[in-house]
């Protein structure tokens, strides 16, 4: 019994700091994921007009234009999605990853940076599972470049994305694959290349110092994360967004999606919005990883439970 209450106690702390580090991460680090999927929806295969005020050069420009035509509010669109699902979704992420690193330890006495990595990926599929109805909200609202002030609510989205198109795989969880692709691989590379070289980095006995170490390897794990795995972020978006001709279903799968893109727009559009993505999930991986260790710490001391990370 002692054993089964210690486990519980350390899941509702990881529960508890990752549900924290979801919230803050999403808050900050919100109007780039916005950027990033204005970005990816803008196809190079229709005529563009360089005067069109929803036609974006960039990121500042993208940025610019959204601040003029559409507010300041505009950038924090599709902002209650992830924040509904990034308190369970993280919880689920840093419980999950936990459990499955057990699994994967194949008898060594220690976790190795295999043991991380598909621990990440097992995690990243099971969060993927779980949110992808939020993501396909997400992008719906996010794709709208009406004022901020006028763009439907995200409970009119969602009843209307349910209400034409049902809950499967053409209504609420479409993308679900290209999701579980983009959340599997992240995961993968972000949790085996973050515990694996932490464990390698000696700690510093400076708070500070430490505190610096910890930001530059989440904030590395992040950005090697963004990296591998947009080309299928970019299919996600093109499968849940709206399509180029509207009632015309042009990007259905995940790998038709990617090589439809490819044909069309060449290699460099499977890495659409990369870089805002990159100045997202670089600092958001930062944060979110040590805003969980610190909060996973400071439930541990308070509780006076043994470390589990």
């Amino acid at each position: 019994m002692p054993e089964i209450e210690t486990i519980l106690k350390q899941a509702a702390m990881q529960v508890g700091a990752g549900g924290s580090a979801g919230f803050i991460e999403v808050c900050i680090m919100h109007p780039l994921d916005l950027v990033k999927t204005r970005l990816q929806l803008q196809s190079t295969t229709t005529k563009i007009n360089h005067s069109d005020p929803h036609y974006y050069r960039g990121i500042i420009d993208c940025m610019k234009k959204m601040q003029q035509h559409e507010g300041l509010l505009s950038f924090w669109k599709g902002i209650l999605p992830p924040i509904l699902a990034e308190t369970p979704k993280r919880a689920v992420k840093f419980v999950t990853f936990e459990q499955y690193k057990r699994f994967f330890m194949f008898g060594s006495p220690t976790p190795t940076p295999l043991t991380f990595a598909l621990a990440g990926l097992g995690a990243g599929i099971t969060e993927a599972v779980l949110v992808n109805p939020f993501e396909v909200v997400k992008v719906t609202l996010q794709s709208n470049k009406q004022l901020a002030t006028q763009s439907p609510s995200t409970w009119a989205v969602t009843r209307e994305i349910v209400r034409e198109s049902g809950l499967g795989f053409r209504g609420l969880n479409k993308g679900l694959t290209a999701t579980i692709a983009r959340n599997g691989i992240f995961n993968m590379v972000y949790f085996g290349f973050y515990h694996s070289v932490k464990g390698y980095l000696p700690e510093y006995q400076d708070p500070l110092l430490e505190f610096g170490r910890k930001v530059l390897i989440g904030f590395t794990s992040g950005v090697l994360g963004s990296c591998v795995n947009i080309p299928f972020d970019v299919a996600k978006s093109r499968i849940q967004g709206p399509q180029p001709v509207p009632g015309v279903i042009k990007y259905s799968s995940t790998s038709g999606a990617i090589c439809l893109v490819y044909k069309e727009e060449g290699f460099r559009a499977l890495y659409k919005g990369l870089l805002p993505k990159v100045l997202r999930l670089g600092p958001g991986g930062a944060i979110m990883l040590v805003v969980y260790d610190y909060v996973y710490h400071f439930l541990e001391n308070k509780f006076d439970s043994k470390p589990n990370i």
